[in-house]
């Protein structure tokens, strides 16, 4: 029996809080870091990502907005979380590592120091600072003000670079291409201590191909979080750029994309269809892939039958109907597979019968995001009325 829109989407939301608010280090130098995943490989036991963390602050706004926990075990979470992570938490010139172990905040895996995921975190923080002020506010502040963009800028290009290691001491690879940055540019320009020039935004290369009459801009891969992570947070609804690029848009024909991918190509793999697409990186029987995507792209896109929950749940605000009958399939065909105390499990690949046994944090934090802006636009609001966002959007040129 198919669930009600409500019944579903409140099931996955508190599986996606309770993810945020159980599966985090408790330690002296770790609390509040977020378990990058609930794999039981001894590798991964007491391994966080900064990202996670950003989306677990998320999650406790959501939570207290909910009534799931009380105002002041939220406040007291979030507060302390910031706390540890500005004394604690590996970091050079403000940027976190991208792993980091949960008992000691230094960095895990010899993980890089890592721009994306900085960012992702210092919108959680912002979305905390916005909901509870106070002294949660006062260390995003701190937090935030000590990130020195340019350090991250390559002054030749004019663009960011990918990565830091903190070992070798060199910047690598290069944000040459649309993908899911946007929310760096934002942060970026409107620092109040170490800003970038805007230009930045305009300057790296975005790819195009006319789709109904309209440009769509598409990432290397055709990877469906790229056009998901930054509006997780930031509200592009309506919003056009100085080259006449409406963000929102861009994503929903992003979305109709990878979908009909699924749809016309049910001969490759018996786990696509109408109701199961997602096409984007995660969990697969032969482990983690990064390339997982779907046309267009630069050519080296991968699809091997697998579906990400997140791929078509993290699309809920702008696919709405589709999503929700995504979801409502994956339940009622997968449960006793894909389903548990945490909501839906990250992946599946019907080809091998293969279902993923554990959540991966970032996933589990676009689904809940996306799922919560859609039914009460909480997070775009919070971010939306921020000082920093409102002067980033003046300042790059987007209305």
């Amino acid at each position: 029996m198919t669930m009600c829109e409500n019944e579903i989407l409140e099931l996955e939301t508190k599986g996606c809080f309770n993810f945020f608010w159980n599966e985090i280090g408790r330690s002296k130098f770790g609390y509040g870091l977020v378990k990058d995943s609930t794999a039981t490989f001894d590798t991964h036991k007491s391994v966080s990502s900064i990202a996670s963390t950003g989306f677990g602050l998320c999650a406790i706004v959501i939570g207290v907005s909910r009534n799931y926990i009380n105002y002041y075990d939220g406040y007291y979470r979030a507060l302390k979380t910031l706390i540890n992570t500005y004394y604690n938490v590996s970091q050079t010139k403000g940027f976190f590592n991208h792993f980091l172990n949960m008992e000691t905040g230094k960095t895990a895996w010899n993980s890089e120091v890592s721009i994306i995921d900085t960012s992702i975190f210092l919108m959680g923080a912002m979305v905390a600072s916005e909901f509870f002020g106070g002294d949660v506010e006062e260390y995003f502040e701190k937090i935030y003000k000590r990130v020195d963009w340019e350090f991250f800028r390559n002054k030749i290009t004019n663009r960011f670079y990918m990565g830091y290691d903190d070992v070798k001491g060199e910047a690598f690879g290069e944000w040459d291409s649309y993908a899911e940055q946007l929310i760096m540019y934002f942060l970026g320009v409107s620092s109040p201590t170490n800003p970038i020039n805007k230009e930045m935004f305009y300057d790296f290369n975005r790819d195009e191909i006319e789709f109904n009459g309209k440009k769509f801009i598409f990432s290397p891969f055709g990877s469906l979080f790229t056009h998901q992570f930054s509006h997780a947070f930031i509200d592009f609804r309506n919003k056009i750029d100085r080259t006449g690029i409406d963000f929102f848009e861009n994503s929903i024909i992003a979305t109709m994309l990878n979908r009909n991918y699924c749809i016309h190509n049910t001969g490759k793999s018996k786990s696509f269809n109408k109701n199961s697409w997602g096409i984007t990186p995660c969990e697969t029987p032969d482990g983690y892939v990064g390339t997982l995507g779907a046309p267009p792209c630069l050519g080296f896109s991968t699809q091997d039958g697998t579906v990400a929950t997140c791929g078509s749940i993290g699309s809920i605000v702008f696919s709405p109907e589709d999503s929700i009958e995504a979801m409502n399939y994956m339940y009622e065909n997968f449960k006793d597979k894909l389903w548990g105390k945490y909501g839906f499990k990250d992946s599946y690949n019907l080809d091998k019968n293969w279902f993923c046994d554990y959540e991966i944090g970032i996933d589990k934090g676009i689904s809940l995001l996306m799922i919560e802006n859609y039914r009460t636009e909480l997070i775009w609001k919070l971010v939306m009325k921020n000082k920093y966002i409102r002067k980033a959007f003046s300042i790059l040129e987007i209305s």
